[in-house]
């Protein structure tokens, strides 16, 4: 019987691709996020490729509510959740703390730290119920380090690397595995929306340099979950060759 995989923000980057790369193994999918005609798009994208079975769920982890009767709405097969992946999350603004746009402060520790802890809370109660299970969580570089400007951003990826720590430890005697995989810089919408869809400062972030891609991520948590059933993998860092940790990169002229 195919495993069932739940990942979270998968209408774009690192989500979607994952949610693709899952379906190849043979897992069926559950796919969140806050855009539905996306999410249905990739629910057609994946029966194109695989013979899986595929739900999709638009609502906002912001809203402790909606994540509630999300997971009290599944039932029967789709409650036997093995694979969260917790992806959804974002920055907002470059800012200077002094200078910082307390909005976007709320939306990124609303998004990375309590959407995550919302959706972990109650998949992993249902994981301990079945006694198996495996939580990935998708931190970051800025999850061990803190770089100009981006104070609010790396604190929340702090949280999201402490939170993920911890559940490695209290789910422990329960047999669930917890993983963390934090990228460095990885060319999808994050920096279009960092920057408010300005185009032009978006791209400058990945000039000058190979930067990874949603499929490089995409493919390292499929490694993870498919790894036998003795084996958790902890955490893994991930950058480009140019991209040394969050602060230092090797951009060519």
């Amino acid at each position: 019987m195919s495993k069932l995989a739940l990942i979270t923000g998968a209408s774009a980057g690192i989500g979607r691709a994952t949610a693709l790369k899952l379906a190849k193994d043979g897992y069926n999918i559950i796919v969140t996020g806050r855009r539905n005609d996306r999410l249905e798009l990739l629910q057609a994208e994946i029966k194109s490729i695989s013979n899986v079975n595929v739900f999709t769920a638009q609502f906002d982890i912001q809203q402790k509510e909606a994540v509630t009767e999300f997971i009290n709405f599944l039932n029967g097969e789709w409650r036997d959740i093995d694979v969260l992946v917790n992806n959804a999350g974002l920055a907002l603004g470059k800012d200077a703390f002094h200078n910082g746009n307390l909005d976007d402060w709320d939306t990124m520790i609303d998004t990375n730290v309590k959407g995550m802890m919302y959706i972990s809370k109650l998949v992993s109660q249902i994981m301990v119920k079945r006694g198996k299970g495996h939580i990935v969580n998708v931190t970051s570089t800025a999850s061990t380090q803190v770089y100009k400007d981006g104070g609010i951003y790396c604190a929340s990826k702090h949280a999201a690397l402490a939170l993920s720590k911890s559940m490695r430890i209290d789910l422990l005697p329960h047999g669930i595995k917890v993983s963390s995989v934090s990228p460095g810089a990885v060319d999808t919408e994050f920096s279009l929306v960092r920057f408010r869809g300005h185009q032009q400062k978006a791209a400058s972030v990945y000039e000058g340099y190979t930067p990874l891609n949603a499929d490089d991520i995409a493919n390292l948590i499929s490694f993870i979950v498919n790894q036998p059933a003795h084996v958790n993998i902890n955490d893994i860092e991930v950058t480009c060759v140019a991209q040394a940790n969050a602060y230092y990169f090797d951009k060519k002229s």
